[in-house]
C-alpha cells in the first residue's frame, strides 16, 4: 500500500518501511508520530479513502541538510553579504499506513560455524606471530636536510627518450626556436645586396 502525505508544505509518496527526509518535526530519536495529513492513498491502481487515515513513522535521527551559501551583491555599490544557511531535518521510518504495518528490519543471525572436514583439521593452523621478511631491503638514499631532491625517474623513463621538437623554420632539430628568417620573406640577407 501507498500514500501521498504533506507535510512541512512538501509532499511525499511512501509506503510501509520507507525512509524519508522531511522538514524539521518535534520529537527525538526513537520516537513515534504521525502524519494525519494524508493526500491519497491506494494499492496498485486502486485508490482507497483517506478519510480518518493516519501514517505511523519513527524518528530515526534529528539532522541537518547540506551548507547553502546565500551571497548578495549590488555592483559598484561596495554592498556584498555572505551568509550561510543549513536546513534542520528529520529522518523517518515509516512503520504503518492505516492498518498496513511494515515489516520489522530483522538483525543478522549469528550462524554457527559449519564443522571441519578432515582436509581442514590435517592442515597446520596458522602461526599468530607476524611474519617478518628478513631479506635485506634496498638500500634507498636519504636526502640530506636543506637540500632538494628530485624524483627519480623509473627505468622505463630511460627507454623512452623524447624526441627533439621539429619546427617548420627552424635552425636545427635539436632547438625549438624559429630562425630570423620567416617563411615567405622576400628579403635577401646583406651581404647579397653588395654585389
Amino acid at each position: 500500500m501507498f500514500a501521498v502525505v504533506r507535510t512541512g508544505g512538501k509532499q511525499y509518496r511512501i509506503a510501509a518501511g520507507d525512509k524519508i527526509v522531511v522538514e524539521k518535526l518535534a520529537g527525538e530519536a526513537g520516537d513515534n508520530i504521525q502524519l494525519g495529513d494524508v493526500l491519497l492513498a491506494g494499492e496498485g491502481s486502486e485508490l482507497r479513502s483517506t478519510d480518518g487515515l493516519t501514517v505511523s513513522a519513527e524518528i530515526i535521527a534529528q539532522a541537518k541538510g547540506e551548507k547553502v551559501i546565500v551571497f548578495k551583491k549590488r555592483r559598484r555599490h561596495n554592498y556584498r553579504r555572505k551568509n550561510g544557511h543549513r536546513q534542520q531535518h528529520t529522518i523517518l521510518r515509516i512503520t504503518a499506513i492505516g492498518d498496513v504495518q511494515a515489516e520489522k528490519p530483522k538483525k543478522a543471525r549469528k550462524e554457527a560455524a559449519p564443522a571441519t572436514t578432515e582436509s581442514q583439521a590435517e592442515a597446520p593452523a596458522p602461526s599468530e606471530t607476524p611474519v617478518i621478511d628478513t631479506a635485506p631491503a634496498a638500500e634507498a638514499k636519504k636526502p640530506r636536510a636543506g637540500k632538494a631532491t628530485a624524483p627519480e625517474a623509473p627505468a622505463d623513463a630511460e627507454a623512452h627518450v623524447q624526441a627533439p621538437l621539429k619546427v617548420d623554420g627552424a635552425e636545427s632539430e635539436m632547438t625549438d626556436s624559429p630562425v630570423a628568417k620567416k617563411k615567405g620573406s622576400t628579403k635577401k640577407p646583406a651581404a647579397d645586396k653588395e654585389a
